[in-house]
């Protein structure tokens, strides 16, 4: 059951001060529309599990597993079976560094089974089976392993996606150019975002037209070039809204939207709430 929900914002409690929280969960209940800044992993272990993430329903068969991106909406039906649900604060992914890599594996959920690819189906369902049981084993060292656990899926499904894209390329050499490229181009928006970012400038940057830009961008990041601003601008956004001194219209500005009415709906499009409702949300729940 989700146990605080304020609106559609879940507050995931860790407990004793740990940072990932699992459910070994056979209950027949409906779990409403919400969203959380965990990463959530679901695999069910006995019958099949449905969910809806991002506005798309994904049935999940037996083992198969689903990872849903932290601040995405999503909602499971009350189905009988049990399944393993798995979520991890995003905040020790996002806010490292050398992860920044493996950040666009959050554009949307993924559904990893066998057709899809075997290697990585193996892979993670091998790692989440791990992580179940250091999650009860008590060790001193659990969290440490149930971190690099996760990171080893998340690492392996970004890697499967650039290969997928390389497949469809010309040639490895151009790949090779092309990743290189966008990485600078990633870097500068991530360094950029609150401020204007014109289609031009990004498109020079990559040293690529206006339309191929976007194609290409599209293709390595599982996401436009847009989605990807607006994320980074959204998310610089829930940190500066703990300060509740801080106007929204303001937030708005420093996070690099051009009017409070964009601010507005680029939030409630990726949060199901505006910003103050969110504001309110943090309040209650802090």
């Amino acid at each position: 059951m989700i146990k605080n929900l304020s609106g559609v914002y879940e507050t995931v409690e860790y407990e004793n001060q740990r940072f990932v929280m699992l459910y070994d969960n056979d209950e027949i209940e409906e779990y409403p529309t919400h969203w959380h800044n965990a990463v959530e992993v679901i695999i069910p272990l006995h019958n099949g599990f449905t969910v809806v993430s991002g506005g798309v329903e994904y049935h999940l068969s037996e083992k198969e597993i689903i990872v849903i991106p932290p601040g995405e909406l999503h909602s499971m039906p009350a189905q009988d079976g049990r399944r393993i649900i798995f979520q991890c604060d995003n905040s020790v992914i996002s806010e490292v560094p050398s992860l920044e890599s493996i950040l666009p594996v959050f554009s949307s959920a993924v559904h990893i089974t066998p057709s899809l690819n075997k290697e990585l189906y193996v892979l993670a369902r091998k790692n989440i089976l791990d992580i179940y049981t250091e999650y009860y084993s008590k060790a001193p060292m659990a969290d440490v392993r149930i971190y690099m656990y996760l990171i080893t899926i998340l690492t392996a499904i970004r890697e499967f996606q650039l290969n997928s894209a390389d497949e469809n390329s010309a040639s490895a050499a151009e790949n090779s150019d092309e990743s290189r490229k966008f990485g600078l181009v990633t870097k500068y928006i991530n360094q950029n975002y609150m401020y204007e970012l014109p289609l031009e400038k990004l498109a020079s940057i990559a040293g690529y037209s206006k339309y191929h830009f976007s194609r290409i961008f599209k293709k390595y990041n599982n996401m436009s070039y847009i989605q990807y601003i607006n994320s980074k601008r959204i998310k610089a956004a829930e940190r500066l809204m703990a300060d509740s001194s801080l106007p929204i219209t303001e937030v708005a500005m420093q996070c690099g939207f051009s009017s409070l009415t964009t601010f507005n709906r680029a939030f409630r499009k990726a949060k199901g709430c505006t910003p103050t409702e969110f504001r309110k949300l943090f309040k209650i729940n802090d």
